[in-house]
């Protein structure tokens, strides 16, 4: 057998090794075994008790160095999983932009409800179809909204605080309860929509629609309402006290006012130009 046969065949069983991780690591550590191992073997023979010691308190050091490096090296792959997971759920979130089908909204709102249970809030729905859908209690605080189409979807409970939800379709959405507070609504379509006991303090709602809405015991407190639209919509027991922008024509259509908060001198021209709202 000649020298470049013999080299060829070292190569080639070196090879074969090294693509078996496991039988690479087991001839590394018999090896460095058998190389530490001798090296100390005269201090063995010498001063065996002294040398003993040695090794435990080195040992000592070792499992705390094992066990430090292993939780660090846990942490940090499960870190590294959970943001892969989040990607993930953002990216399908963005694949399903602006599809309009049934099953594009249930997996986009499965994808926002897997983001909250990692505590996260603030996605970008903007153009996302989510009609139809259960969104009951979901968080979407801070989130961005504009030109997304909620319309006939359940969302009592749902947190849109400090959302922008410009242009946004509402419309026939069950969302009783759900918190508006300092949101950006601007043009939002919430025609026929149950916003009972809803929470829309200081949410900028310029020319918003809320023709038939349910405002039942709702809070429009300080929001600002140019333009807005209120015709057949139900204000009993609404907040509208502060609210900026707000005419006493803009509520002459509405269903009713009657025990509705209203600032003094919004309430005087009512009473006087359509003191019928303000009854039972």
């Amino acid at each position: 057998m000649g020298k470049k046969e013999l080299k060829e065949i070292i190569e080639e069983r070196v090879k074969e090794i090294t693509k078996k991780p496991l039988l690479t690591s087991v001839i590394v550590l018999v090896f460095l075994t058998i190389l530490v191992l001798g090296l100390s073997l005269p201090y063995y023979l010498d001063n065996f008790r002294d040398f003993f010691k040695e090794v435990l308190a080195e040992a000592h050091g070792m499992l705390f160095d094992i066990a430090v490096i292993g939780i660090l090296i846990y942490w940090l792959r499960e870190n590294g999983e959970k943001q892969l997971r989040i990607k993930m759920y953002k990216d399908e979130i963005d694949d399903f932009r602006q599809w309009e089908s049934e099953e594009a909204a249930f997996r986009t709102v499965g994808n926002i409800k897997r983001l909250n249970r990692h505590k996260i809030t603030e996605i970008n729905l903007v153009n996302c179809h989510l009609t139809k859908t259960n969104m009951s209690h979901v968080d979407l605080t801070g989130s961005n909204l504009n030109s997304s189409n909620f319309s006939h979807a359940n969302a009592i409970e749902c947190n849109f605080t400090g959302t922008r939800a410009n242009q946004t379709n509402f419309e026939n959405a069950k969302m009783n309860q759900a918190n508006f507070e300092g949101a950006f609504a601007s043009g939002a379509n919430f025609k026929d929509t149950f916003l009972i006991k809803a929470n829309f303090k200081n949410a900028f709602l310029i020319k918003s629609d809320f023709t038939n809405a349910y405002l039942m015991e709702a809070d429009l407190s300080n929001c600002h309402l140019t333009g807005a639209l209120f015709d057949e919509a139900s204000l009993y027991k609404a907040n509208l006290k502060g609210a900026e922008g707000i005419t006493a024509d803009q509520l002459k259509n509405v269903k009713t006012l009657y025990l509705a908060e209203l600032d003094d001198d919004i309430k005087s021209e009512i009473q006087e130009k359509y003191p019928e709202l303000l009854g039972k």
